[in-house]
């Protein structure tokens, strides 16, 4: 074994180990007054119980695909035996990922609120080092896991081998499935739950009763404040593991494949360059957090620029890094080294500028949220129309950004040797390119992850200090606490999916490695593209462009329609306490909180199986149906459709969302005036679009390409048959 590669469990440790560390010094933090801990208190058991039914819920899924995997594996020898294993620890550490970092949040919302108490500095740091407890939580779990695999094989494959690092590496990469699976089944049930409380929450307690935010009053601001947690903090840890470990894991499949001919020792470089890279990321990204601060009395655009700081310091010393980090690797007199060094600072600036248009056009600080918020002068309708409009814009970015990402990722691994581009050899080299950028982006998610992870504790904080109802100064702190959370949950929505299709570029190439090894031979990717016929003119290919892009819509509607039933039983359940409870709005009667937890749980429970078995489904049907050719139309058309779509849906959503708190800072009528009602409306359309279903779509193309690779032994079979 390569001594560099113990760099990489070591930097999965170092990761842990801090993790604990700023979560113990969260829980030495005072929780505050008597409301305040029993406030923390009910959203912690409301999170707690949706987890524990949710991971019922999962267990049986699991453990019905693990059963056909063996059987698949083991019965009919069309599956690689470790696939039911490594599918199994991807799923277990991806729920672990999310189970520490909600259990994190739901301890850490009383805490800031009351830290907020003494400063804006002090709610701050609380805030963002236990949002940091997710982040390194994400990346020392999905090191430890590729090293811990990486281990095994090499002890049941000999690694001095060439065909035999392919084999691992492709092996390897089936345990992303597990990950994308528990993923999925997070975003979508933690979406539904948390859309469900808030729309119900919106349209009976502001809009219908002139509540305000998070108001006691109101029966579902609890079940509110536990979806923020659920969605938000498991959901996006689950997704962003997946993300995380697929890169990494399609890079090392990329490069085990593109240095086949070079031998063994060139093969294993390839394959530790990505892992070693993502390790110092994690080193950098600790250092980093440490330089997240601000002064009192500042506003959002001194907390951005604090935010800003420590994610921008992170991404140039991780560029700087990779060039020392590959010159080691591949040696200096190896023009490698410097290629695939300028591919990773390309992935790393591709994430800097998607985060940056998507906080431009979701922050209220700049002019598009601002022109939305006017557009509320005029009613509902005209603020729908221009948050529909302002979505649709702000996708040319973040599309025309991954586009020149992937173009020159490319050519800066084949060495702008433009003339022999579609080369077997430059063709690998480019692919290996490409999936380097992505775990470029992804290097520095420690802190990247820990200032999306900061916006919901942000958020529940201000409903603590609302409901327990501190003193203004404190409330106002929280409320831009909460107003910059909002705007770092947006950024971190279009952060995941900007690496979402990167990385599903990657696993698309991963897609070929893995049909090879079921044909058993090495053959060059244009001689596997040949052997299936996968052009443009073949009707399978077509055919599967169009389902894979009608996949994306087809999700997107029925989590909609998910929320939508869901949030109609919760308004009937408001209405219904405030009717028959006397004295909810006067305060002299208690509201039935648990009543609004159980209506959230059970419509997550329920409606998320729909959208979850269909996405793993059709790709297998696909495959079986239409083959290898289907399969890589399918996989590209809903990359395609599923990447603009989403971040169509998540700037609209974020748009609408900081719309309606630029109203509340005293724009435009302030608080209960017309304007404000018809932001509230805006922003309860925008929240299944930003929480639910526009998130749920980047590991929806991920979920399809994972499935895909691991079920290509049997597409091969049935398509030869």
């Amino acid at each position: 074994m390569n001594p560099y590669f113990y760099a990489v469990p070591c930097a999965s440790l170092i990761a842990l180990a801090f993790a604990a560390i700023f979560y113990r010094q969260m829980k030495k933090e005072d929780e505050g007054t008597p409301t305040m801990r029993q406030i923390a208190q009910f959203v912690r058991e409301g999170a707690m119980a949706y987890l524990k039914q949710q991971y019922k819920v999962v267990i049986i899924v699991f453990v019905i695909l693990a059963i056909f995997f063996s059987i698949l594996a083991y019965g009919f020898g069309v599956q690689n035996p470790w696939v039911p294993f490594a599918f199994l620890t991807g799923g277990f550490f991806s729920g672990l990922a999310g189970f520490i970092g909600m259990k994190t949040a739901t301890y850490a919302s009383g805490r800031t609120a009351n830290a907020a108490r003494r400063s804006l500095n002090a709610g701050l740091k609380v805030a963002f080092r236990s949002g940091a407890v997710m982040g390194l939580t994400v990346v020392g779990l999905g090191l430890f896991d590729i090293a811990l695999w990486f281990l095994l094989l090499n002890c049941f494959y000999d690694a001095s081998i060439s065909q035999n690092l392919v084999v691992i590496t492709t092996t390897m990469l089936t345990f992303g499935m597990g990950a994308s699976t528990q993923a999925l089944f997070a975003r979508v049930g933690g979406g539904i739950y948390t859309k469900a409380a808030d729309v119900g929450a919106d349209i009976v307690g502001k809009v219908e009763s002139d509540l305000p935010e998070d108001d006691p009053r109101n029966p579902a601001t609890i079940a509110d404040n536990v979806g923020d947690n659920v969605g938000d903090v498991a959901g996006m840890g689950a997704d962003l593991y997946e993300s995380y470990c697929g890169s990494i894991l399609s890079t090392m499949a990329l490069g085990a494949s593109a240095f086949f001919a070079a031998g063994p020792e060139m093969q294993l470089k390839a394959i530790l360059a990505p892992m070693l890279i993502a390790a110092v990321g994690v080193l950098i990204s600790v250092l980093s957090i440490f330089t997240v601060r601000t002064k009192e009395g500042a506003g959002m655009g001194d907390l951005l620029k604090s935010m800003s700081f420590g994610t921008n310091l992170a991404a140039i010393f991780s560029g700087i890094a990779t060039f020392g980090i590959l010159a080691l690797v591949f040696g200096t007199s190896d023009p490698h080294w410097w290629r695939f060094s300028l591919s990773v600072v390309v992935g790393l600036l591709s994430g800097v500028i998607i985060g940056k248009s998507t906080e431009y056009y979701t922050s209220h600080s700049y002019k598009p949220t601002q022109k939305l918020a006017e557009s509320a002068a005029t009613g509902p309708a005209t603020v729908i129309i221009s948050g529909v409009g302002l979505g649709m814009l702000s996708t040319a970015i973040p599309v025309v950004t991954i586009a020149c990402a992937i173009t020159l990722s490319f050519l800066f691994a084949i060495g702008f040797d433009i003339h022999a581009i579609t080369s077997d050899s430059n063709l690998s080299l480019g692919l290996y390119g490409v999936a380097i950028a992505a775990v470029g982006m992804l290097s520095t998610l420690g802190i990247t992850l820990a200032t999306d992870a900061y916006g919901p504790i942000a958020d529940n904080a201000g409903g603590n200090a609302q409901m327990s109802e501190l003193e203004p100064e404190v409330r106002e702190r929280t409320d831009v606490l909460d107003a910059l959370g909002n705007t770092t949950a947006a950024t971190g929505k279009g952060f995941a999916i900007g690496s979402a299709a990167l990385t599903a570029l990657a696993l698309l190439a991963s897609y070929i490695e893995e049909i090879k090894i079921a044909l058993g031979e090495h053959m060059s990717i244009m001689d596997v593209l040949d052997k299936f016929n996968v052009t443009l003119m073949n009707p399978a290919v077509l055919a599967g462009l169009f389902i894979g892009s009608m996949m994306a819509f087809l999700f997107c509607g029925l989590t909609m329609n998910a929320v939508g039933r869901a949030a109609q039983k919760m308004v009937v359940e408001v209405r219904r306490q405030f009717r028959e409870i006397k004295g909810i709005l006067t305060r002299e009667g208690t509201p039935d909180y648990k009543k609004c937890v159980e209506i959230s749980t059970k419509a997550a429970q329920k409606e998320m199986l729909v959208p979850s078995i269909i996405a793993i489904a059709v790709p297998v049907l696909t495959g079986i149906l239409l083959g290898v050719a289907g399969s890589m139309g399918l996989l590209i058309g809903g990359l395609g459709a599923g990447f603009v779509l989403a971040i169509f849906m998540a700037n609209s959503g974020g748009a609408w969302d900081n719309a309606k708190k630029y109203v509340e800072e005293g724009h435009l009528g302030g608080k209960n005036s017309d304007a404000h009602h018809a932001t509230v409306v805006g922003d309860t359309v925008g929240d299944p679009f930003k929480d639910t279903s526009g998130p749920s779509l980047n590991i929806l193309i991920k979920l399809m390409s994972m499935v895909s690779i691991v079920m290509a032994g049997l597409t091969v079979a049935c398509h030869l048959l």
